[in-house]
């Protein structure tokens, strides 16, 4: 598999460019990333804010917005329209839809849900939580998806075998604490993630201190009914658990220790039973066993947004973009006019 994951995900949101929206204008890293996403036909940008500010903004960094749509949020035509329908999508006051959509994140994020945009990337200026709230509000979760979560992909060093470089953690920065069925969620969605935007064969993983009934306690059990809950929701996928790490990842110890898997010790999806175990272990596997890890990627809304790390690049935030831009290749396309 391509294991320049960069390159691929912009290689491929090229082949069928959609509509982003940026709502943090005013940041001149979100204000490169659009130029450069417009420039190479990564997508088609829509970046919010006072477009008179925006251009002399782009205009001091030294960069063109040609070929960016500027929006302006407190234009009243446009207010009136989203909040609209907001309210009815919320069932509030009219005048509480005004007042909440004045939020770029909210009026971004009610442009993708009303089909104006296909994505939303934010999160360079405002906090996760913001982002995943702001998604929650306006677009809601994809049909059969509990809850939002995240993916991080983790390529590891050219020594390892080119097919075992890529590693999908989940979910390492969302769901401190997941029940059995989030996590029989967050295993679906992460496999589909894996397919549509990796193009890789998903082998999932549900991860334990256990292997197969090695050990007991009520934590291990939330595992092995998320196991049953992930197959039985998605048969068409590879998922096997409970499972210790070792015995997802190395042929050899599968062999020893759940000889039936049909894993086989080859997974290639890791679902961690909660945030403290993902989180550490990608930041170990980040530092310590040297591979690059891309994310924290969002899944499982009913339209793609995805959250940023506050210390992003403008070339992250083109990464990112590529990758919405990806997942939105599957739905169907926004019009500029809606």
């Amino acid at each position: 598999m391509h294991t320049d994951i960069a390159e691929r995900f912009r290689c491929l949101a090229r082949a069928a460019p959609r509509r982003i929206v940026f709502p943090e204008g005013a940041d001149p890293r979100i204000l490169e990333a659009a130029a450069t996403c417009a420039r190479e036909r990564i997508c088609e940008p829509i970046v919010l804010g006072p477009p008179d500010e925006l251009r002399s903004l782009a205009a001091q960094a030294g960069f063109s917005l040609d070929g960016i749509e500027l929006r302006n949020p407190a234009e009243q035509l446009a207010l009136d329209r989203y909040a609209q329908a907001y309210a009815e999508r919320r069932h509030v006051d009219a005048r509480v839809a005004h007042h909440i959509l004045r939020r770029n994140l909210l009026f971004g994020a009610m442009i993708v849900s009303t089909g104006g945009a296909d994505g939303m990337v934010a999160g360079a200026t405002c906090p996760s939580a913001r982002v995943i709230e702001a998604g929650g509000l306006a677009i809601g979760l994809a049909p059969g998806v509990s809850v939002p979560s995240s993916i991080f992909v983790m390529v590891l060093p050219d020594s390892w075998p080119e097919e075992d470089r890529v590693l999908i953690y989940a979910d390492a920065s969302v769901n401190i604490d997941p029940t059995a069925q989030q996590l029989a969620d967050i295993a679906v969605t992460s496999a589909r993630t894996a397919q549509r935007t990796l193009g890789i064969e998903p082998r999932v993983a549900m991860l334990s201190c256990s292997t197969k009934g090695s050990a007991v306690h009520p934590r291990i059990d939330r595992v092995v009914q998320a196991t049953r809950l992930a197959q039985q929701k998605a048969p068409d996928i590879l998922i096997d658990g409970e499972l210790q790490a070792d015995s997802a990842l190395v042929p050899r110890v599968a062999q020893y220790k759940c000889p039936q898997s049909k894993l086989a010790g080859r997974a290639n999806v890791l679902i961690f039973p909660d945030l403290d175990a993902a989180n550490i272990a990608y930041k170990l596997t980040q530092y310590h066993g040297r591979a690059r890890a891309y994310g924290p990627l969002l899944q499982g809304f009913a339209k793609p947004i995805s959250d940023l790390s506050r210390g992003a690049t403008a070339d992250d935030i083109v990464t990112i973009a590529a990758f919405i831009g990806v997942l939105a290749q599957h739905q169907p396309q926004a019009h500029a006019s809606a």
